[in-house]
C-alpha cells in the first residue's frame, strides 16, 4: 500500500500544451506569449521547460516548470495579477521594493504586483500552477465582495502561505480545476460551472493573500446587503416612487415569489411588500421636513410615494416615527 504521506503529482494542464522545448528563446518567447515580457537565463543555456496553459474570461490557469536553475526578471506588468503557486522544488523571489521571498512545494507562493519588478529563481525541480489576473477581473470581483468600488491596485504582500484554511483552500481549488480542465467531460465542457470556479478561485486568493482591503473583505457581512436581497433591496430603494409587485421584485432577485417572501421572513423578519413601505415612509418623512410648510400638503406627498389611503397611510406613520406626518411637517415650520 502506497505511503499515506506520498504527495500527489502535479496536475499538469497535459490537454493544454503550450510548448516543450530546450531552447532558451523559444521558452522565453512562449512564456512572454502566454504571461508577460521577461528576460530569462540559465546555467549554459540549459533547460527543458514545460508550459501548459488555458485561458477564458476571467484569468489564465498554466503549468510551467524550466528543470533548470532558470532565472527570470519581469518587469511591472501594468494591468495583470500573476499568482505563482510552487507545488514542486522551490523558488526565490525578490522584487523592487525590497521584499524577499521563498517559496516551498505546496507550502507557499507569491503575487507578483502590477506596479513591481520582480526577479524569481527557479531550482530545477521546481513546478508551479500559476494564474495570470487581469486587473478587471480581479478588482471588479473584489468590489463585488465589498459592494463598493475598488479602483487602486490590491497591494498584496509578496509571499502568500498555502499552510493556512484559507492557503490550503486555495491550492486545492486550483489543483482540482486544473485536473477537472484536463478531465474529458470536465469543467472544460461546462462554462458555466468553469466561471463559477474560477470566481471562487479569485475569491480565495482575495482571502488567502494580505491586503489593503483585507480588514474590510472579513468583517462580518450584512446579511442582507451581502445576502441574496440585496439586488431586491438596491431596486427598491432605486424605484420606491413607482408601483412595485412582489412579481416584479421576485425576477429583480432571480428567484420565485415564494422565495422571495420566505427570504424576507428570514432576513428581515417581515415581508417584502412591508419592507417596501418602510422605505416609502422613510421618503416621506425625509419630503416633509425638507418642504416649506405653506406651501406643502401631507396628502400630496403621500400620494407621491404610493400612499392612497390617508387615514391608514397616518396610522403607519405614526406608528413608525411616533407622530402624524402633520405634526412632521409643522415642527419643520417651527
Amino acid at each position: 500500500m502506497a505511503d499515506s504521506r506520498e504527495k500527489t503529482a502535479p496536475a499538469r494542464l497535459s490537454r493544454y500544451p503550450v510548448l516543450g522545448t530546450r531552447s532558451l528563446e523559444e521558452a522565453r518567447e512562449a512564456v512572454t506569449r502566454v504571461y508577460l515580457d521577461h528576460d530569462l537565463s540559465a546555467p549554459d543555456d540549459r533547460l527543458e521547460m514545460t508550459l501548459n496553459a488555458t485561458s477564458d474570461r476571467l484569468f489564465t490557469l498554466g503549468y510551467l516548470t524550466y528543470k533548470s536553475c532558470a532565472k527570470l526578471v519581469m518587469p511591472p506588468t501594468q494591468d495583470c495579477y500573476h499568482v505563482n503557486l510552487t507545488v514542486a522544488g522551490r523558488t526565490d523571489a525578490n522584487r523592487s521594493d525590497g521584499d524577499r521571498e521563498t517559496t516551498l512545494s505546496r507550502t507557499s507562493g507569491i503575487v507578483l504586483s502590477p506596479e513591481q519588478e520582480n526577479t524569481v529563481r527557479w531550482s530545477p525541480d521546481a513546478e508551479q500552477l500559476i494564474l495570470k489576473i487581469p486587473r478587471t477581473s480581479l478588482e471588479n470581483h473584489l468590489a463585488d465582495l465589498l459592494n463598493h468600488p475598488v479602483h487602486e491596485v490590491v497591494d498584496f504582500d509578496f509571499g502568500i502561505d498555502l499552510t493556512t484554511p484559507a492557503g490550503s483552500t486555495l491550492l486545492s481549488s486550483v489543483e482540482f480545476f486544473a485536473r477537472e480542465l484536463d478531465r474529458p467531460g470536465g469543467l472544460a465542457d461546462m462554462p458555466i460551472a468553469r466561471e463559477q470556479l474560477e470566481a471562487f478561485v479569485m475569491t480565495q486568493l482575495l482571502h488567502t493573500g494580505r491586503h489593503q482591503f483585507s480588514d474590510e473583505l472579513l468583517a462580518p457581512d450584512d446579511p442582507v446587503r451581502k445576502g441574496r436581497l440585496r439586488p431586491v433591496i438596491e431596486y427598491m430603494e432605486q424605484h420606491a416612487d413607482e408601483p412595485l409587485s412582489p412579481p416584479e421584485l421576485a425576477r429583480v432577485g432571480c428567484m420565485s415569489v415564494r422565495t422571495l417572501h420566505a427570504t424576507f421572513q428570514q432576513e428581515l423578519g417581515e415581508s417584502p411588500m412591508a419592507y417596501l413601505r418602510r422605505v416609502r415612509l422613510d421618503h416621506v418623512r425625509a419630503e416633509l421636513l425638507r418642504c416649506d410648510p405653506a406651501l406643502t400638503r401631507v396628502t400630496d406627498v403621500a400620494l407621491r410615494w404610493g400612499f392612497f389611503h390617508q387615514s391608514r397611510f397616518a396610522q403607519q406613520y405614526r406608528e413608525r416615527f411616533g407622530e402624524l406626518p402633520r405634526d412632521t411637517l409643522r415642527a419643520r415650520g417651527a
